[in-house]
């Protein structure tokens, strides 16, 4: 049996073109929800699990920094991938004839002027590919989706106008998850190593635990806290800093954290993609 690689959402999503442009390979497994992603890669249904953590233009994506701590799955991988989205519709239709755009709200969000420019109505559906194939099964010549060129290839639709979005940089960053960790060095655009950690109850716990990152020139590119355990006072911080963890100047920055902080866990050490410089 071929490797596969799980992702949420349907054939078609933004996602799934995240692993086809990844691990072409690999064949695409997709799963209701972020959870069944996860446990598809743990019970061994998938090899690798492709999660969006990161939107250039909306920031995180929900509840994912809640589930890579317990999901007993390691980062391997990072991958930056460009959202173009694309008007489809049924084949032979023209761009004149459109009435209505189905889509995500979020995408909807995106292609106002687009939209408005051609007196486009906005109809949301649940996901982006979803809306694909729900116009490709109406058959109706007048609806039309919002959704990637992969969608329109795997729901028979045209693509009337491709990357229509507001904002020409719109990228989602996707963390590729495996059972087993990997520490090798590897890549050419150096390393990456991501970690959640709770501070001490202590004054200036959590300034005092990131002066060792500033002092010893490591640079942190992500900090970002969300409450644990239904608590107002008990805080995890997720952190992506530049550097493997076998670095002397990054094991001397962890070892200082290390005094001010009750717990780490280093979620995974990987290469950082060339898109991401």
């Amino acid at each position: 049996m071929n490797k596969r690689i799980a992702f949420q959402g349907e054939l078609g999503a933004y996602s799934h073109q995240a692993c086809r442009e990844t691990y072409p390979e690999l064949d695409p497994l997709p799963c209701r929800t972020f959870e069944d992603a996860i446990a598809a890669v743990r019970d061994g249904e998938a090899d690798l699990a492709m999660l969006p953590v990161d939107n250039s233009t909306f920031g995180r994506v929900a509840d994912i920094h809640h589930l890579l701590p317990d999901s007993g799955l390691h980062i391997i991988a990072e991958a930056f991938v460009r959202i173009e989205i694309s008007l489809l519709a049924l084949p032979g239709v023209r761009l004149d004839q459109v009435e209505s755009a189905m889509s995500h709200t979020m995408l909807l969000g995106q292609c106002r002027a687009f939209l408005e420019r051609h007196g486009i109505h906005r109809v949301t559906g649940a996901d982006t590919a979803g809306s694909a194939r729900d116009v490709a099964e109406a058959g109706q010549p007048e609806m039309a989706a919002l959704a990637s060129a992969l969608a329109g290839e795997i729901y028979g639709l045209d693509v009337l106008a491709e990357g229509i979005e507001d904002q020409g940089n719109n990228t989602t960053r996707f963390l590729v998850m495996a059972r087993e960790p990997d520490f090798a060095r590897r890549g050419g655009d150096g390393m990456m190593t991501t970690f959640v950690f709770q501070v001490r109850n202590i004054p200036a716990a959590l300034y005092k635990a990131m002066g060792g990152f500033a002092t010893n020139g490591v640079n942190m590119t992500k900090l970002e806290s969300y409450m644990v355990g239904g608590s107002f006072t008990a805080t995890q911080f997720y952190a992506d800093i530049e550097g493997h963890p076998d670095d002397p100047e990054v094991a001397r920055a962890l070892d200082e954290l290390d005094y001010f902080t009750s717990d780490i866990t280093i979620l995974g050490v990987y290469p950082a993609d060339p898109r991401r410089h």
